[in-house]
């Protein structure tokens, strides 16, 4: 009796003790699948922010292109000749005609470039335009079924602390997608290589390589071109810069229609030398006229240019503002004049012999 008790008290421990393991193994798994469901939630949860980024992405990358340039060299022992890669940039898709546009700096005396598609397929492109002062080049790709491109924004309206998005081919790394804010307008920069105004400041990482990307709005809009870095490194230290929309699509017609910028002519000449003259010896701003074109708008107007009269410098008419817009170099000048067309009026206001102040009505020629 006792041994059948305790046979069977074996029994029903054993069977308990099998019990207990098949529900601890049925909570493990239900734990486990839980645990699954959770992350699965945690990775389907995106934000709508996160997911209007991706979309942007998504109608966006497929427009941004990879630019390569090559250069001949010859061997100088065996006389042959073999091209080498010489640059790398971005480009993006510009119009339905195949239009591609990126810096100039990533073309530079370049006739042609290669071009690499999201496809992976890579074709040779003309280049058919580019100015030099404005750091931008038209590219032209004679391929069927291009991608849709960027679509067309302005930056007349930008603010700052508002978000930008930048897709371009840093380090060689293509197509990859950057995120920041606009940290500053107007900015300016200058150095031997680069003189440019009215830039678009921004923290989104701005690499080597990401040179003629578009900067894009929280709307997948083109605002704006990166262009340049500012860094000790060489890498990005949140400060890089873009070259506005406005000025875009200023330029690139410009250049699609004529191989090279073409804007209406004042016919005077002046340099900034001169004008750094007048400031310290004077302390006149504006832009000093050294001499005025025969039959051109400005001796129409009645501009009068410098003049040395024996040995002794007779300053002519010095140039503070056009059409209310104040006037201290030659690249102000130049930045307001290019916005007008050919037989624009404008008004151009002078300080003559140092002290007489006019006004003039000015028309613009070719």
């Amino acid at each position: 009796m006792p041994s059948k008790n305790l046979k069977v008290f074996f029994l029903g421990v054993g069977t308990v003790i099998g019990l207990i393991f098949i529900f601890g193994m049925l909570n493990i798994t239900n734990t486990v699948a839980e645990a699954k469901t959770s992350s699965n939630d945690l990775r389907s949860g995106l934000t709508s922010e996160e997911k209007g980024t991706i979309a942007l992405f998504k109608h966006n990358n497929p427009a941004v292109v990879y630019i390569s340039t090559l250069t001949r060299v010859i061997n100088p022992y065996t006389l042959d000749i073999r091209e080498i890669p010489s640059g790398t940039g971005t480009g993006f898709i510009w119009d339905n005609k195949g239009h591609i546009i990126t810096n100039y700096h990533v073309i530079r005396d370049n006739l042609t470039a290669r071009v690499r598609l999201n496809s992976q397929k890579t074709y040779t492109a003309k280049v058919i335009g580019k100015s030099k002062r404005h750091d931008i080049a038209v590219l032209k790709l004679d391929v069927k079924n291009l991608p849709r491109p960027i679509q067309a924004g302005n930056s007349t309206n930008l603010q700052v602390g508002q978000r930008v998005y930048a897709i371009g081919n840093p380090f060689g790394l293509d197509h990859t997608l950057t995120t920041g804010i606009i940290s500053a307008l107007g900015r300016n920069i200058s150095d031997k290589n680069i003189n440019m105004d009215d830039l678009i400041q921004t923290d989104a990482a701005i690499n080597p390589g990401n040179s003629g990307g578009p900067l894009l709005d929280s709307a997948g809009r083109l605002i704006g071109m990166n262009v340049a870095i500012y860094s000790p490194s060489g890498a990005s230290a949140g400060i890089g810069f873009a070259i506005p929309a406005d000025n875009i699509n200023r330029v690139v017609p410009n250049l699609i229609a004529n191989g090279r910028f073409i804007q209406p002519t004042v016919g005077i000449s002046a340099n900034d030398t001169a004008n750094r003259l007048i400031v310290k010896e004077l302390g006149i701003t504006g832009v000093l006229i050294l001499q005025v074109t025969p039959n051109s708008p400005a001796q129409k107007a009645g501009l009068m240019g410098s003049e040395l009269i024996n040995g002794d410098l007779i300053l002519g008419d010095v140039i503070q503002s056009v059409d209310g817009k104040k006037v201290e170099n030659m690249n102000d000048f130049l930045n307001i004049i290019e916005k007008h067309k050919i037989d624009d009026t404008i008004k151009i206001s002078i300080l003559r012999q140092g002290r007489k102040k006019l006004t003039l009505p000015l028309t613009l020629a070719r």
